[in-house]
């Protein structure tokens, strides 16, 4: 029997397709691959419009005869099943049946527009999607996208190439000195509240990193302790950041209504873009009716913006150039982050609870300790129950081999003709606010400084019983975004006045 392969690819990759429909694209995809000077060391592709010269056989003999020299079929499924009416199985299931018959990795990937599918070719999607798991493309580059993503799966499970987990990598270059001692001892008394964590607050910091698996095999820092503890993060890995945006109107149209970059630490990270979210949420207060209590609400409940911003940042590919980015609409909260999921989960899989399959298991474990994730897979169930409770619809997921993304919808009273542009004329001043309609960790602190206007941030520490950076995060909020008090004088014989 001929071959039609290179005796020197491990892997030999049959393309399978409605010919008409997708010619180009099989050419392509042959191209991309075979040119490549990496992926051409491991595979090579057969496509009919190149591969096969003339010769005395049908072509329906020569595909299955090439399918048997191959170890990865990869279909492509579109609108058109192929053969005529008369024929009661198209070329490309008779090949997929022979794929599964033989064993082959199987990779199917389906054009996402299906408004023009032909019933067969629905049936023959049935089919497969009972069999294994398929993703959708829209478009030539989503297509080479997931190939791409597919074949590295292939070489990794095959172990062609194999790589820590980024945050057990050692970060080269980086010594105990660039962590924050501060930061760390304030990990360990956060987790011991928390988790019931084992070593004591005074314990050497050496053994607090080597407790939590955050040195290297060589002795050295991983990713991992400098994103959680360094004193300059950014130094190391410059894109660990999240990027955040408030648009005046639902589309993007400029000008933008405020726009931050937070840097710092994993845990900085995400309490300066939680608190950014939550400034500028909508904040209802309703009546005593059924006690001295007011309700009190967001139109997003802390607990979901927390939920997607923390998972965003623990789960991010922190390979990747991009960043964390979180946009704020009248009608809705984005948040994406660099990567994708777990080859072990699926978008359907994330709907219910699942087990847990960190990108970043390191980081996640002290995020763990500190009670700013669950580690049981609950997350996004726990979020999507929230949103229930809130009154708010299922939290809407975008993925794709490169980015995740979560869409969260928010509570407007003018759901039928939200604001498209921003104001012409904005208010100058932001609107009156008493001291109730204050989330309750903010009222007790201007409370406490309306009576104490001279008081230091260890005093502020004390009476609230939280660090010293998060009185001076909550002073932040209020003072930029609720604009309720103010510092009169310097920083050393001024005070605090108190608006409201």
């Amino acid at each position: 029997m001929p071959t039609y392969f290179d005796a020197m690819s491990q892997f030999r990759i049959f393309i399978s397709s409605v010919q008409s429909e997708f010619s180009e694209e099989r050419i392509r995809l042959k191209a991309y691959i075979e040119n490549s000077p990496f992926l051409r060391r491991f595979f090579s592709v057969f496509v009919f419009e190149s591969d096969i010269p003339p010769q005395d056989k049908r072509a329906d003999e020569v595909y299955l005869e090439v399918l048997s020299e191959c170890n990865v079929y990869l279909a492509l499924v579109g609108d058109f099943y192929a053969g005529s009416d008369t024929v009661s199985i198209s070329p490309t299931e008779r090949e997929y049946d022979e794929a599964t018959r033989l064993g082959l990795r199987r990779i199917v990937l389906v054009k996402s527009d299906s408004s023009q599918r032909d019933d067969r070719e629905r049936k023959f999607l049935d089919k497969i999607s009972g069999a294994l798991t398929w993703h959708e493309f829209s478009d030539s580059q989503a297509l080479l996208n997931w190939t791409l993503a597919a074949l590295d799966k292939v070489m990794c499970e095959e172990g062609l190439y194999r790589m820590l987990p980024f945050d057990r990598t050692e970060c080269r270059g980086a010594t105990q000195k660039d962590l924050d001692e501060e930061r760390i001892r304030w990990f360990v008394d956060k987790a011991r509240k928390e988790r019931n964590f084992a070593l004591p607050l005074n314990a050497p910091i050496d053994d607090i990193l080597t407790h939590l698996n955050l040195k290297s095999d060589t002795g050295g820092l991983t990713n991992a302790s400098v994103l959680l503890f360094g004193k300059e993060p950014q130094r190391w890995h410059l894109t660990s950041e999240v990027k955040c945006v408030h648009w005046h109107g639902v589309a993007r149209v400029k000008p933008i209504r405020s726009y931050k970059v937070f840097k710092g630490t994993l845990f900085q990270l995400a309490d300066q873009a939680i608190e950014f979210v939550m400034a500028k949420l909508d904040y209802s207060v309703g009546v005593r009716s059924h006690g001295p209590q007011v309700d009190r609400s967001y139109d997003i409940p802390e607990e979901v913006v927390a939920e997607a911003i923390i998972n965003a940042i623990a789960h991010r590919d922190y390979l990747n150039t991009g960043s964390v980015q979180i946009e704020l609409f009248p009608d809705r909260l984005e948040v994406y982050n660099p990567g994708t999921l777990n080859p072990a989960l699926t978008k359907e899989k994330l709907m219910v609870r699942h087990g847990s399959f960190p990108n970043n298991p390191l980081m996640a474990e002290s995020l763990y300790l500190t009670r700013y994730i669950e580690r049981l897979g609950s997350g996004l169930t726990d979020l999507i129950s929230r949103c229930r409770e809130a009154g708010l619809p299922d939290p809407e997921l975008h993925i794709d081999p490169f980015e995740f993304g979560i869409v969260i919808k928010r509570r407007i009273v003018d759901a039928v003709n939200p604001p498209v542009n921003p104001p012409v004329n904005p208010p100058v001043n932001p609107p009156v606010m008493t001291i109730d309609q204050l989330p309750a960790k903010y009222s007790d602190l201007v409370d406490y400084l309306a009576k104490n206007p001279h008081a230091t941030y260890d005093d502020m520490s004390r009476y609230i019983k939280k660090n010293r950076d998060t009185v001076r995060k909550y002073l932040r909020v209020l003072r930029d975004s609720y604009t309720v008090i103010r510092r009169v004088g310097s920083d050393k014989a001024g005070h605090w006045e108190v608006l409201i």
